[in-house]
């Protein structure tokens, strides 16, 4: 279970996929997350998230983990996978997206200086 710690996930069991008596190195919401980074980072090239789908997605998994941890609303795993899923995949948009304009910003100030 080191990948979990190593990543900062709680790892509780009842908030965890269980595969053949086998837990998931990571809780089921930082499954969604990594699954959904890894997606969006490889689809970037097809499809670009506007900028406010991100926010939304980003707003929904704070939502789910809000309501839940005010006791408002009991999560489940499959929301938590669906909400992590969704703001991973935001994620992995945004980290290229503020990847390719720091890149932008770089080459345009060392342009001038060449």
């Amino acid at each position: 279970m080191e990948v979990g710690r190593r990543t900062g996930c709680h790892q509780m069991p009842e908030r965890s996929f269980v595969w053949h008596g086998y837990q998931f190195p990571v809780c089921a919401r930082c499954t969604g997350v990594i699954i959904g980074q890894t997606v969006g980072i490889l689809t970037y090239a097809v499809y670009k998230m506007p900028w406010n789908q991100s926010s939304f997605f980003l707003f929904l998994m704070f939502l789910d983990w809000f309501l839940q941890r005010m006791k408002l609303l009991q999560s489940t795993n499959m929301r938590r996978l669906i909400t992590g899923l969704l703001c991973g995949y935001a994620l992995g948009q945004s980290y290229i997206t503020i990847l390719l304009k720091a890149i932008q910003i770089i080459s345009n100030h060392l342009g001038g200086i060449l």
